[in-house]
């Protein structure tokens, strides 16, 4: 006599948040001033603000864009605002920093948009393994918002989970 299989992962009410499903597709692109410096160490304003002037801005359509400086240099705050408004009608999101920090803010702004309310109570699983690379300042960002509605919270795949954090029996938030 053969009992019946049973799927204990799909009958716990595990929800797997996939942070694969917050990841914006599109080009990424770093703009560095490195390069508009006089002698690699100034930035002219007069200078800079022809570069600005005279830039293939549209090139960056739709692109995702990170602006900084790489060279040792002290560049002035409205630099990078000047570019940021200048990119800002073609590019689909500006940030200062490297590319790094931009693919951070580009899953911090889609974490935003999530009602975290809606998992209050819930048994959550943070999903360990991604087709994009997920940076390790979201999965802590995650875990700041997810904290204090979920009844529990763990990392990894629904079969193989590392409990992270059990509600108290008195309640949430």
């Amino acid at each position: 006599m053969q009992s019946e299989i049973v799927n204990r992962v799909a009958n716990s009410g595990l929800i797997t948040f996939n942070l694969e499903d917050y990841y914006r597709p599109g080009p990424r692109v770093m703009v560095d001033f490195a390069d508009q410096l006089y002698q690699g160490q100034i930035l002219k304003e007069k200078d800079f603000r022809e570069f600005v002037k005279t830039a293939q801005w549209h090139q960056y359509q739709n692109s995702f864009v990170a602006i900084t400086c790489s060279a040792d240099a002290i560049v002035p705050i409205w630099a990078y605002m000047l570019v940021a408004l200048a990119l800002r009608p073609y590019a689909a999101r500006v940030v200062y920093g490297n590319l790094a920090d931009l693919e951070k803010q580009l899953f911090f702004d889609q974490l935003a948009r999530i009602d975290w309310q809606q998992f209050v109570g819930a048994k959550v699983v943070i999903k360990g393994c991604s087709k994009v690379e997920v940076p390790l300042a979201v999965y802590v960002e995650v875990v700041n918002q997810l904290r204090p509605y979920v009844g529990s919270l763990m990392y990894g795949e629904p079969c193989s989970t590392v409990p992270l954090y059990k509600a108290p029996k008195d309640g949430f938030l």
